[in-house]
């Protein structure tokens, strides 16, 4: 039985097709699929919940129209995937038991500060550069630390991805873009089950939203293979900054 209107219904899957296209590019889809769930009558938990669900279908065709690009090897990223969802089921678990009021008053300055410094640091484009942390260090570290922020909060979960993978395992923008969606799709996941047990999804909804997810997602993802750093940074810039707006107009 439907949640939602057949009206509502068609613009949500128009709000998912929209965010599958952002985040296989740059992340930050649930700026519009959150709202737009929440102004289609769910509670915000439940609008969390079912934004976990159809991003689920965006980064796993994104992630799979990476990897069939050769930018990404999912195998060599099971292990990690892995640490994403296990830290995500508990990032989601503590948002009951943690005060998130001081997150949501620095998110903001973070993502402000991501947008800057994909906007004027020089040399980032698609070529890989030193890296900083081995890749056993990286998922030991900044994997659980973005999948439980993602399970927690999530908005700007993306972005985090990012910015580890481009300052500290250094690779190109390309490349961080693609090896960031199996380790969303393993945070989203891992979220997931734990919503699934303290939330009431709207799991017809999700799975609609989902479809249009995956059809976004891939022109997403087959559009910024073609013009890399050159679409990718500029709408990693715009969405951290629309993100960060939204974040800062909720606080007021």
């Amino acid at each position: 039985m439907l949640e939602v209107g057949i009206e509502t219904l068609l613009l949500l899957m128009a709000a998912g097709f929209v965010a599958g296209f952002i985040d296989a590019v740059a992340g930050g889809g649930g700026l519009i699929t959150v709202p737009v769930l929440l102004l289609a009558g769910a509670n915000p938990v439940t609008a969390l919940a079912t934004n976990k669900i159809q991003g689920l279908f965006g980064a796993a065709t994104a992630a799979r129209a990476y990897a069939k690009g050769g930018h990404v090897n999912l195998r060599e990223q099971a292990g990690s995937a892995f640490i994403a969802f296990v830290a995500s089921i508990f990032g989601a678990l503590l948002i009951t038991v943690l005060p998130t009021g001081w997150i949501r008053l620095i998110l903001p300055v973070l993502l402000i500060g991501i947008a800057l410094f994909f906007a004027f640091k020089k040399g980032l484009g698609d070529q890989d550069r030193a890296r900083r942390l081995s890749p056993a260090l990286f998922a030991m570290t900044m994997v659980p630390l973005c999948g439980a922020y993602d399970g927690l909060l999530g908005p700007g979960a993306g972005s985090f991805y990012m910015l580890a993978f481009v300052s500290l395992a250094g690779y190109g923008i390309l490349k961080a873009t693609a090896h960031t969606k199996l380790l969303n799709l393993a945070s989203n996941a891992g979220a997931l089950c734990a919503f699934a047990l303290v939330a009431t999804p709207w799991w017809i909804t999700g799975l609609c939203m989902g479809v249009a997810q995956i059809a976004g997602a891939q022109t997403g993802a087959t559009l910024a293979q073609t013009k890399g750093a050159v679409l990718i940074k500029p709408l990693l810039v715009l969405t951290s900054l629309a993100l960060a707006s939204k974040l800062i107009w909720d606080l007021l």
